[in-house]
């Protein structure tokens, strides 16, 4: 900019400096004077012009930078400002909730609910015609529904109850309370629990299983176990959860038949997860709840359990590869009770094997077969085949659906299942040791479960 007012300078003055040359006496010379002057006023008036535009440049120049000034200040000022709430949020976003006293109970309190549904046909046959039972033919059935209320009272204490509705063959349905108890957890190796709530076994293996939707495990389905109890749980976690266990001091009856006994039942479990294995090891003792006042003698029911499985990926996809086992002493056949002490002993074997694979997202194909020795000492030829296969469809964490074919089958004796709609499986129509011939259930149909 200083060099345009030098150059223009420079004009000015080689202008004004400019020799005139000397007066003529005539016209001529005078006439060319007053050209020269002219043309000198030009210049001037250019040059001035010039030296307008030029200032006006600066000027506008001079405002733009203002401009920009003031607008990078009010920048950062709202950069600042933004800042401030931010950092003023986040303080009041760490800062616990404000609940008030009126509401704290439910803001502790989690209600959850659980759906077990099936639409199906059944072909139900004793000796190879059909038997004339209800569950002969097709419909709709809920197999169980369970409504749960969590409470929690602090960091230590709270609570559970758990309601169950079941399909009961011949009374429709019925209402139990399957889980009520208080629970203190100690710590994550050592939490008590007081009142009806699972016991050690059945709902461990469901959890590795994963198809309880379906049906029930193996020495649940064979009625040789179940799955909740009234009673003291004490159950935990060691070695940062490589070992789980749990041991049950319970009525012994089931959770249905709350009862008074002489003697107390034991249930235990101690089990282990190396990496994506699983192996546990299991066992009952005790008088099923039977031990009351004016009772024959009973002899201990004695039951083994074991588990190995594995659930992790092969060749990129979700894989489960298991295998239950238990064995059992001293039930009296198709009863909840123990042998009496004068009557013989007997005994029992079953194992399951199951498995799953989900080949896409969503989808999972599944298969499982049990095999059942229910006594082998009174009747050592009755036998009970259960499988199923089926492919599962999950369109939301909330619900499955899968079509699913089951069949069972039992011969030399009759006895009942929890697999079955109603009735008894076998020989007869009826529960009985020993009878000749053989019976079949085979049912295809569409399960699911619906959970919240």
């Amino acid at each position: 900019m200083m060099s345009q007012y030098k150059v223009l300078g420079a004009a000015l003055a080689a202008t004004c400096l400019t020799p005139m040359p000397a007066l003529a006496e005539t016209s001529t010379e005078v006439a060319s004077v007053q050209e020269q002057l002219r043309l000198a006023q030009q210049q001037i008036a250019e040059l001035q012009a010039q030296l307008d535009r030029l200032q006006a440049q600066v000027n506008a120049q001079q405002d733009s930078q203002a401009r920009t000034d003031a607008n990078a200040s009010a920048a950062t000022s709202t950069a600042e400002q933004a800042l401030a709430l931010a950092k003023s949020t986040q303080q009041q976003a760490s800062r616990p909730a404000t609940v008030p006293d009126s509401l704290k109970w439910a803001a502790e309190t989690r209600l959850s609910g659980r759906m077990y549904f099936n639409v199906s046909h059944v072909s139900h046959k004793v000796n190879g015609s059909k038997t004339g039972n209800s569950d002969n033919g097709g419909g709709y059935n809920i197999k169980r529904f369970y409504l749960g209320v969590d409470h929690r009272f602090d960091d230590t204490f709270s609570a559970n109850l758990t309601t169950d509705v079941s399909a009961i063959s011949g009374v429709g349905q019925s209402l139990y309370i399957k889980k009520a108890y208080l629970q203190a957890a100690l710590s994550p190796a050592f939490v008590v629990q007081v009142g009806s709530a699972d016991l050690p076994w059945i709902p461990y293996v469901e959890s590795i299983y994963g198809y309880r939707h379906i049906e029930q495990t193996v020495s649940d389905r064979t009625k040789f176990g179940t799955s909740a109890d009234w009673g003291v749980h004490v159950k935990g976690e060691l070695a940062e959860g490589l070992i789980n266990y749990q041991l049950s001091a319970i009525d012994g009856a089931g959770y249905r038949d709350p009862r008074f006994s002489h003697t107390i039942d034991f249930e235990g479990r101690v089990s282990a997860k190396f990496s994506d294995f699983h192996v546990a090891v299991g066992g009952y003792y005790g008088k099923l709840g039977r031990n009351v006042q004016g009772s024959a003698p009973l002899r201990n029911y004695q039951r083994i359990n074991a588990l190995v499985a594995y659930q992790g990926k092969i060749a990129k996809l979700p894989v489960t590869l298991g295998a239950e086992y238990f064995h059992s002493k001293n039930k009296a056949f198709n009863t909840s009770s123990p042998i009496l002490s004068s009557s013989s002993p007997d005994s029992a074997d079953g194992y399951s094997i199951f498995a799953s694979v989900a080949p896409f997202e969503k989808w999972s194909v599944f298969a499982r077969h049990d095999v059942t020795d229910p006594s082998n000492e009174l009747n050592s030829a009755l036998r009970n085949r259960y499988s199923n296969v089926g492919i599962q469809y999950t369109p939301a964490k909330i619900i499955n659906m899968a079509l699913v074919y089951k069949r069972e089958r039992a011969h030399s004796g009759a006895f009942s299942t929890s697999s079955l709609q109603s009735g008894v499986i076998g020989c007869s129509t009826v529960a009985v040791l020993v009878c000749s011939g053989s019976g079949s259930y085979d049912e295809f149909g569409l399960y699911g479960q619906f959970r919240f």
